[in-house]
């Protein structure tokens, strides 16, 4: 996801959730999201929660990068890539993406990354 901070400076959103329980298990905002820092933070919900089976996403460069394959090689997880235009294919991600927009960035303009972050986190 991506939204605009109060002065028009775009930020960026990767939202992990668990397709079973349904559950946030990351929301990370920054200014870029590559592959490697993509990467970086699943090795941190790894670190708590253990490597998945599998992943779905969509096809977004970040996720396409070599960084992203090479992290899937190598730590043997099945990655599957809903069809382009197709986001129904990863419904709960969707369901989720658009409730943070509704119930939180349509409603407030944040000054800074920082506060960004806050809102977002709680």
């Amino acid at each position: 996801m991506s939204d605009a901070l109060a002065d028009g400076r775009r930020f960026r959103l990767l939202c992990v959730i668990a397709d079973f329980s349904r559950g946030g298990l990351a929301t990370v905002v920054d200014t870029s999201l590559s592959g490697h820092r993509v990467a970086r933070e699943l090795d941190r919900i790894a670190e708590m929660r253990g490597f998945p089976c599998m992943v779905v996403s969509d096809n977004g460069t970040k996720l396409t990068s070599n960084a992203m394959l090479k992290w899937q090689e190598d730590r043997r997880v099945e990655w599957y890539y809903i069809a382009p235009g197709k986001p129904m294919q990863n419904s709960p991600v969707e369901s989720f993406n658009g409730r943070l927009r509704d119930e939180c960035l349509n409603e407030h303009l944040c000054p800074t990354l920082r506060h960004a972050r806050h809102l977002i986190a709680a």
